[in-house]
């Protein structure tokens, strides 16, 4: 298994064909050659010569290669691992946003497979599954024992057939089983609409080589869509599991007009970078509240931690999912792949986030709004009175129950509903200041 002098650093989110955020480093030509320990490896070649002359039945040299390394990487942490040619290759179309399967980002727990986030518009996400639940049986499998790429593999699967998952939610006592149609997830990364008032929503479902263009492409769409300007913007980064580097740099730049936006610390030189802002805000400085919760991780984490560090948005929701390293993609000639944990990375004021997470400005649980049995009775006003006496500078008077200014519905996604609110408070507070000035 040789290394191809070129490779990736990724910084990942935990998935079911993962995303990562990659950006091109140095040539491995440059790095001194590593110093086999001999002595150390005998244990490794009499083993290998033991397995292929005593085992019950016979392996062939690659299987035992490829699970050598896999049992290498898999003992580092839990983001270093090797990729067989199929997983690369996965990994690769991810990036691009279109791949098969059920559309769920998927990591372990206590040694079932666990929910990190279910992708917007797929298989997963219409049936219900959410961030939290974990799988306990794969068509009647049981996945306790099962590597995570081994209950991946069976996850995956032809267009159109079924899958059977058992599941287990908190705060349901018996598991439940749900059928997904396997589909090919062509997964859009940025979804936008005018709320009301001038003010924006931005959903960020995942981090994709072209995020960073369409978030700018969707906010401008938004600004023609309320006449010329935004007064403030909803970022929803959650159940965002992570995505390209470069994209989340985009996306924190699109906010910033100058300063660090993240940095990364490894112990090579090579991955020791710094991102910084241009200065450009394609919201002319309008408020922003941030949406995050405990699956927005790895480049979703960078941004928000950028924007609130420069105190740019208003960090709101729950703490984050705190992944806080940076993996290497190394290629190998045999068409595979290692994916190596390199660095750690850092926000602009030096916070590293691993296993800690952005903790939110403004905390909010996961509540459900639901709308009351009988609407309330609207309370009695001067202009509903029969004869009451005309306003002397003139203004239009309208009756309470015709104003009907429509207001956004936030469905029963209470976190979203309270970010309108405080960004309705925002933007006026925004609006007066710049009068003032």
């Amino acid at each position: 298994m040789r290394i191809r002098p070129t490779f990736l650093a990724l910084c990942t989110g935990i998935s079911l064909g993962f995303f990562g955020s990659m950006a091109p480093i140095v040539s491995a030509d440059s790095e001194p050659r590593v110093q086999l320990p001999l002595e150390e490896l005998r244990a490794f070649s009499e083993a290998y010569a033991r397995i292929k002359r005593d085992y019950v039945d016979q392996v062939d040299d690659k299987t035992l290669i490829e699970n050598a390394v896999r049992g290498m990487l898999s003992g580092l942490d839990p983001h270093s691992t090797y990729l067989d040619v199929a997983q690369y290759q996965e990994l690769q179309a991810n990036t691009s946003g279109e791949f098969g399967g059920l559309g769920i980002e998927v990591g372990m727990q206590d040694g079932f497979v666990k929910i990190i986030a279910p992708i917007d518009d797929t298989p997963a996400a219409e049936a219900g599954l959410q961030a939290g639940d974990l799988i306990l049986r794969l068509d009647g499998r049981s996945v306790k024992g099962m590597s995570l790429s081994e209950a991946v593999k069976l996850m995956r699967g032809e267009p159109g057939t079924n899958i059977e998952l058992t599941i287990l939610r908190e705060g349901q006592g018996e598991p439940f089983t749900v059928t997904l149609t396997r589909a090919v997830v062509q997964v859009k990364s940025v979804r936008s609409r005018l709320i009301e008032d001038g003010l924006g929503y931005v959903r960020i479902s995942q981090f994709q080589s072209r995020t960073g263009k369409d978030l700018v492409a969707a906010i401008n769409k938004l600004k023609e869509e309320a006449g010329g300007q935004l007064s403030g913007l909803v970022l929803d980064l959650r159940n965002n599991p992570g995505g390209v580097l470069n994209a989340a740099v985009e996306v924190a730049d699109a906010f910033l007009r100058e300063g660090t936006i993240v940095y990364t610390d490894g112990r090579r030189k090579s991955l020791q970078n710094s991102w910084s802002a241009k200065p450009d805000d394609v919201l002319d400085d309008a408020p922003m509240v941030v949406l995050v919760n405990s699956g927005s991780a790895s480049a979703s984490e960078i941004v928000a931690g950028a924007l609130q560090d420069h105190r740019r948005a208003i960090i709101m929701g729950t703490t984050t999912f705190g992944k806080g390293s940076v993996q290497t993609i190394m290629p190998l000639q045999e068409g595979g792949a290692v994916k190596i944990t390199t660095a750690r990375y850092y926000t602009p004021s030096g916070r590293s986030i691993q296993a800690e997470g952005i903790k939110p400005d403004v905390e909010i649980g996961n509540y459900v709004l639901a709308k009351a049995e009988a609407a309330p009775t609207r309370q009695l006003r001067e202009v509903d009175l029969k004869g009451h006496i005309s306003n002397p500078q003139g203004r239009i008077e309208t009756p309470a129950d015709e104003a009907g200014s429509k207001r956004f519905d936030a469905g029963e996604d209470y976190a979203l509903s309270e970010a309108i609110n405080l960004l309705r408070a925002l933007a006026i507070y925004h609006d007066r200041v710049m009068r003032r000035g």
